[in-house]
């Protein structure tokens, strides 16, 4: 088997036609891939046992970078998590974006997202600036600027470079990660407080940041178009991470799942199963 790469970030709202003019706006997220409303049994083990239907709809920036499969629930009405979720809580927490230029895209955020985006620049702790801001439903994201590209259209935003996954334990994430799924190259790997994230929730505490990426990654059908993505683990060194849906179901508000491009889906499920 082999993981191609990252190819798609679920992101759950409240407001779909809202969050896709969003989205389209603030990311260029402006080509469809598909808009309709389905159920969804395969995810019957993350929504109780129960089967519910869903508007899902499949957008992409054809500057580079992965896309967003953006989602409404259908059959029941959508809810946020009951605290604001932060850094070290389990699951995806933030998603990366792609930029050229990011003193361009921070304009263009402030202009779009207004005070929902950092008023200023911050730097990550291997020194590439940064910034952050939240969709109208507090999903947060992350802007990083990146030098591979498919095409440019003069928008100052590229499409999804990687995630924040908070993990209870990283030894035994990177055992998935890295040697599962591929993401096996270590680029930044430090225990300690985080200067970018020094005005997030808990951003004075202390985590286990891991910053990870491919190797080799593969020459998938969409890998020009999504080039180089990256996965970022953290775990909370202060305090016990809660996961993300606690007391909810996929579906419900948040960053629902992350999808791989994937060569040998049988031969995965028997790799996944063997490391338990």
């Amino acid at each position: 088997y082999r993981i191609q790469g990252m190819q798609h970030i679920g992101v759950a709202t409240s407001d779909m036609d809202r969050s896709l003019q969003f989205f389209r706006k603030l990311f260029g997220m402006d080509i469809p891939f598909f808009d309709s409303i389905q159920a969804a049994p395969l995810m019957d083990s993350h929504t109780r046992g129960e089967t519910i239907t869903k508007r899902a709809s499949m957008v992409m920036n054809l500057q580079g970078g992965c896309a967003f499969e953006v989602l409404r629930a259908d059959s029941f009405e959508p809810v946020a998590a009951s605290w604001e979720i932060a850094q070290g809580d389990l699951g995806i927490t933030t998603v990366q974006m792609k930029t050229r230029d990011i003193q361009k895209m921070h304009a263009h955020a402030r202009t779009v997202a207004g005070d929902d985006c950092d008023a200023k620049l911050s730097h990550t702790p291997w020194g590439a600036p940064t910034f952050y801001l939240q969709d109208p439903d507090g999903n947060r994201f992350q802007i990083l600027e990146a030098d591979d590209w498919f095409e440019n259209n003069g928008h100052p935003s590229g499409g999804v470079l990687g995630c924040t996954i908070g993990v209870s334990n990283m030894e035994e994430a990177m055992g998935l990660y890295a040697d599962v799924l591929g993401f096996d190259q270590v680029l930044f790997d430090e225990t300690g407080v985080q200067p970018d994230w020094s005005h997030l929730p808990h951003g004075s505490e202390s985590f286990h940041r891991v910053r990870l990426t491919q190797s080799a990654p593969g020459a998938g059908g969409f890998g020009h178009l999504t080039g180089r993505t990256y996965i970022e683990l953290v775990e909370a060194q202060e305090r016990k991470g809660r996961f993300i849906f606690t007391d909810r179901i996929w579906c419900d508000i948040g960053f629902a799942h992350l999808g791989f491009d994937v060569r040998g889906m049988a031969a995965l499920g028997q790799a996944l199963d063997i490391k338990g």
